[in-house]
């Protein structure tokens, strides 16, 4: 188990963390979200002992991780970090980049895991290829089978499938979140795309202004969200004021918790989106602008109803 207890930091004498308190269990997936600067990458650096915390403690297990102060080189073995800047060596292959830390000793193991890996980030055809004629998404990929070389027991991500093109994230997501799941590997990931967010992890971690304001269970961050700030980070929402409606309570509503009727609120269609499966209609009601998912095209006057339970 992974424990942060009490962490707090700054830079220079700007708090950029603040009383940072969460465990994770071994094994599990956790996106860590929240907006640009909340301190999400900071956290991450902490964790893997890049930076030295001004107060708190970081521990797996028994074991706790201390920053450059107490290690002259930062990091521990059993966990690994992907930044942001891939980290690797330009002049060489990506197989030399994949298996840089792998024994020479055993170099039929080594050719088969790097083989492997390379495999499932779907690189082998650019195994010879030197690392700096490669694309940005290309170079994520390989840095992404370099941290899963010595299989760790901890994966610190930050934004792993930024650079990759749409149609390959899924898949690789896909094949990366289930290897590491089969392999028993604990991972944090940070991440500003919904599907991202709510299809890979077992719970979801926010931040805001340096500080952990929610930990919960992807159905739960994104079906009951408790504040705009939390629901937006999953997708588009409603927010529609108590008085509007006769409620208790202002309404965050996503798009399909809206409904078209013959009976209901009347609203006027001022723009159709078609989305695939549906289409999402931008429309007025009173003096709000909301959104509902639809699947067909409306125009003109249109009435609806929540269908939240």
């Amino acid at each position: 188990m992974l424990k942060i207890n009490q962490l707090s930091f700054s830079y220079a004498t700007k708090p950029v963390l603040t009383d940072i308190n969460f465990q994770l269990k071994a094994g599990n997936s956790y996106a860590l979200i929240g907006a640009s600067g909340s301190g999400k990458s900071t956290l991450l650096k902490l964790m893997y002992g890049l930076l030295d915390a001004d107060s708190g403690t970081v521990f797996w297990n028994d074991e706790q991780i201390l920053g450059p102060a107490y290690h002259l080189v930062p990091g521990m073995d059993f966990m690994k970090y992907l930044a942001q800047d891939f980290d690797l060596m330009p002049f060489v292959s990506v197989e030399e980049n994949v298996g840089r830390f792998l024994s020479n000793f055993y170099l039929k193991e080594k050719r088969e895991r790097i083989n492997e890996l390379l495999t499932l980030v779907g690189m082998n055809e650019f195994s010879k290829i030197k690392a700096k004629f490669l694309s940005g998404g290309q170079m994520q990929r390989t840095a992404l089978a370099k941290v899963l070389a010595l299989e760790p027991k901890v994966l610190l991500l930050d934004e792993p499938f930024s650079h990759i093109d749409y149609h390959q994230k899924t898949k690789l997501a896909q094949h990366v979140f289930a290897y590491c799941k089969e392999k028993g590997i604990t991972v944090l990931y940070t991440s500003h795309t919904p599907e991202e967010i709510l299809m890979f992890s077992d719970e979801v971690i926010v931040m805001k202004n340096g500080s952990i304001i929610e930990k919960k269970t992807p159905q739960n961050i994104y079906e009951n969200p408790k504040n705009e700030y939390i629901a937006r980070l999953t997708g588009e929402v409603n927010v529609i004021p108590a008085n509007y409606m006769k409620n208790e309570n202002d309404l965050l509503l996503r798009p399909d918790q809206l409904k078209v009727v013959d009976n209901g609120y009347e609203a006027e269609v001022l723009q159709v989106y078609y989305i695939g499966k549906n289409y999402l209609l931008k429309i007025r009601f009173k003096d709000l602008i909301l959104f509902i998912e639809s699947n067909k095209k409306h125009s003109g006057k249109i009435k609806f109803e929540m269908i939240k339970s």
